[in-house]
């Protein structure tokens, strides 16, 4: 087994997100259509032979972590017996699980019985009406309790996240406060206006909708200091949670989870990027904001491993060294629900 690949920044790539499907189980207003996405054919998605196929491979070239992204990937039938597939596959250290909470109280056991790491749960909003809103219908408890079972199953760490939304009128406060009491890990992302997300499927949300990390901050600690208590205090990097990536973290004092600030916008982290994304319908994708895509499915499908890994060589090898300042703005050909985030 060979070491770790560098990109051609040098950059260390051990990290693969694996997108298991483009379905979801709710209707997010700046995700999709209300009737849903248009049906793939089956054979245009990955089969799970031939994710773990890759994932050799990938391992093979030094990749080290996992993530399980979607649509929501805990739709997809079986997944609890590919995560104790990939855990046995050598080199794999870290297998991890982004997913929007809703199923997540029924399967939590289960999925930590297969090797789950760790999860992330994605929360835009804590007020049940707005969340059923933007959801087209979905309930903010089924995700709460979802948090509590990851919570009580042991995952360590688990991450909420959520965007920041200026037209969702966020209490980022109220967000902040659900890390005092529990080791949980509140972290907020600039929202990007990816694709044509910004304007299609009801959402109507553009650029004029995106809160900087530092806005998000001061209204943090603003709360903290109008309820009679201490405002973050920012962590050194080995205090960071497991997997803390590009966040920025800072703590209440005294509170048992932590605060992150993901912004790709306001602060580029490209020059720490580690990843490169595999599609469910079997594209590895250099980088997020880009419409670069190489096939793999193709390769796995009707090729040999030597053919896998010339293709994720290729990926990794053209990695651009950032994404620029027009590249989050402008239309791309798959959307996020697709690519995985």
């Amino acid at each position: 087994m060979g070491g770790a690949m560098k990109d051609t920044h040098g950059r260390t790539i051990d990290y693969l997100r694996v997108s298991l499907t483009d379905r979801c189980n709710l209707r997010c207003v700046y995700c999709m259509p209300a009737e849903g996405i248009q049906q793939v054919d089956h054979d245009q998605i990955l089969r799970y032979d031939e994710i773990l196929a890759i994932v050799r491979v990938a391992a093979d070239l030094g990749v080290r972590r996992i993530r399980l992204t979607g649509g929501e990937p805990l739709v997809r039938k079986g997944v609890v017996g590919l995560i104790a597939n990939i855990r046995a596959i050598s080199g794999i250290e870290d297998i991890a699980l982004t997913t929007n909470g809703v199923l997540l109280a029924r399967m939590a056991h289960d999925l930590k019985e297969a090797g789950l790491s760790r999860v992330n749960i994605s929360l835009d909003t804590l007020d049940p009406d707005k969340f059923a809103e933007v959801t087209r219908g979905g309930n903010v408890q089924d995700v709460l309790d979802g948090i509590d079972a990851a919570l009580e199953q042991g995952f360590d760490p688990v991450k909420v996240n959520a965007v920041a939304v200026r037209s969702l009128d966020q209490d980022f406060y109220e967000f902040a406060s659900m890390s005092r009491d529990r080791p949980l890990h509140m972290r907020f992302i600039e929202y990007m206006p990816v694709g044509d997300s910004a304007g299609m499927n009801g959402a109507g949300w553009g650029p004029q909708d995106v809160v900087s990390c530092d806005d998000i901050r001061m209204q943090v600690d603003a709360g903290a200091i109008a309820a009679g208590l201490e405002a973050l205090q920012p962590l050194q990097d080995e205090e960071k949670p497991e997997g803390g990536g590009p966040a920025r973290y800072w703590k209440f004092p005294g509170a048992k989870g932590t605060v992150g600030f993901i912004s790709p916008l306001s602060n580029h982290f490209c020059s720490a990027c580690n990843r490169v994304r595999l599609t469910s319908k079997g594209g590895l994708r250099p980088c997020l904001f880009s419409d670069e895509e190489y096939p793999v499915r193709q390769a796995v499908r009707y090729g040999t491993e030597e053919d896998v890994r010339k293709v994720l060589e290729q990926t990794i090898g053209a990695k651009p060294e950032e994404h620029h300042e027009g590249d989050h703005a402008r239309a791309t050909a798959t959307n996020m629900n697709a690519i995985g985030g």
